[in-house]
């Protein structure tokens, strides 16, 4: 099984970016996926997720209105469209999977790195 993450790097203040997981030897469809985020020196954050029905989202309060998860089950894709990027959005960006049925299913990609700065 593999996540892997892509899109992301150097942006000014007010930019957007859009970041891919790519996952692969899994039932992708059958899957919640989640984005999360680590800043140097912060613990690991939950930034969004999407349920199995395309329609459950989630967001943290911190980038609701701002970013928009969503994912393509015939591609095995998930998305993160991330706009008007601020400072605080710097971080390690974590694409992560766990089976809907089967909780102890967890999978984790090695991350992208948003930077957002002028």
């Amino acid at each position: 099984v593999q996540l892997v993450e892509s899109g992301g790097g150097l942006v000014q203040p007010g930019g957007s970016l859009r970041l891919s997981c790519a996952a692969s030897g899994l039932d992708f469809a059958n899957y919640v996926l989640s984005w999360f985020r680590q800043a140097p020196g912060k613990e690991r954050e939950l930034v969004a997720h999407i349920g199995t029905a395309v329609d459950a989202t989630n967001y943290a309060d911190s980038v609701q209105g701002r970013f928009i998860i969503s994912r393509d089950n015939a591609r095995n894709t998930g998305y993160l469209q991330m706009n008007n990027l601020k400072p605080e959005d710097t971080a390690l960006y974590y694409c992560h999977a766990v089976n809907l049925l089967n909780h102890r299913l967890i999978y984790w990609g090695q991350g992208t790195q948003v930077t957002v700065s002028s």
